[in-house]
């Protein structure tokens, strides 16, 4: 249990001695001690949640993740989110419609659109009641285009299906909406059709469990040249993935990663390492029961992943995080170490540049 506690102390207190910061340590030790430029993971922001946990019918998202444009400083990006999420508390406080407007449904019971209620989750984001796959994706298009913001352009979405909490297993079927089963291969043809029309989603997170490979391929073939189909949950530990050496088990574009208590400083090196010799994407994601130590966003960096995934842009052991990125992001700027040339567009990322917005720090 100590292993990863031990290592990540070592390496902090190696940064000290060469009196660097720990995201410098961790490059050096990614490249052989010869100093790179670095550049600053792409934002992978919770912004809501409506799945299992939330008072709503709808099961299938447990985080609706957003991604600012590439071309944004990670400040941008920061702002641009706490603006969306600002006008998100707005709804959420919005009166009910009043009663008269209600209709009676056959049973009897008032039938209409149900209000939007939401709370504070532990991921930093709120959780709020949803009915249909649609509602929270029209949610945060309706507030972009507010805002003059375009999905697709400015900024872009991701999905935690979280498929591991979805599956009924009595049924054997995934429970998508309250009541609403499909099964493996419906599934698949349900995030097809997602896509189709919402284009501006570019990954998906954990579609299935890991138990259904086949549909893990299916997926694949099918959205892998349009969306990232990205394994959490549903990927190995990263011991076992450094000692099989293939990560292509479940079939993916990129993986999440941790620092867990069983990882070291230099299994992320090995993992990272690997992860970029298939031309897969690193995700670097927080733990379950995260810690006010932001030590995990100076590993984001001196690793040179992709993305890195906070949660939200609430609650204090997060918002500490967010502030280190940006605190990392201004030093290597006065530092001239920046390599801006790393966040270049992606070919699922592409739009316009946005103006320059002023930061407020989280």
């Amino acid at each position: 249990m100590a292993i990863g506690a031990v290592s990540l102390a070592v390496a902090k207190a190696c940064a000290m001695l060469l009196n660097k910061p720990l995201y410098l340590n961790i490059a050096l030790l990614k490249h052989n001690q010869e100093q790179p430029m670095l550049f600053m993971p792409l934002l992978m922001v919770s912004l809501i949640s409506c799945g299992k946990s939330s008072s709503g019918k709808l099961n299938l998202m447990k985080e609706v993740i957003c991604i600012p444009h590439p071309e944004l400083t990670t400040k941008q990006g920061v702002e641009m989110l706490m603006e969306i999420r600002k006008h998100i508390n707005k709804i959420i406080e919005m009166p009910s419609p009043p009663k008269a407007e209600t209709k009676k449904g056959h049973d009897g019971s008032k039938r209409g659109q149900q209000q939007i209620t939401g709370k504070m989750s532990h991921l930093g984001c709120l959780t709020i009641n949803c009915d249909t796959i649609e509602q929270p994706l029209l949610l945060i298009q309706e507030i972009c285009a507010n805002l003059g913001l375009e999905l697709g352009t400015n900024l872009h979405l991701a999905i935690n299906c979280a498929g591991h909490e979805l599956m009924d297993y009595s049924k054997g079927k995934y429970e998508v909406i309250m009541g609403t089963y499909k099964n493996a291969a419906e599934m698949v043809d349900l995030y097809v059709d997602l896509i189709n029309k919402y284009p501006s989603i570019i990954a998906l997170i954990d579609p299935f469990r890991k138990e259904d490979s086949e549909q893990w391929d299916s997926i694949y073939h099918a959205l892998g040249s349009r969306c990232y189909i990205i394994a959490g949950t549903a990927s190995k530990s990263i011991s076992k993935l450094l000692e099989q050496g293939n990560i292509s088990i479940p079939k993916s574009n990129g993986l999440i990663i941790k620092h867990t208590n069983q990882t070291t400083m230099s299994d992320l090196v090995e993992i990272t390492n690997l992860i970029d010799s298939k031309k897969h994407i690193t995700v670097f994601g927080s733990t379950e029961g995260e810690s006010s130590d932001d030590s995990l966003v100076d590993l984001a960096v001196g690793l040179g992943v992709r993305f890195i995934k906070l949660g939200g842009l609430s609650r204090g052991e997060r918002v500490t995080k967010y502030n280190r990125l940006l605190t990392i992001e201004e030093e290597l700027v006065q530092n001239g170490t920046l390599d801006t040339s790393s966040s270049s567009c992606d070919a699922r990322i592409g739009g316009q540049e946005q103006e320059t917005m002023t930061l407020v720090k989280v």
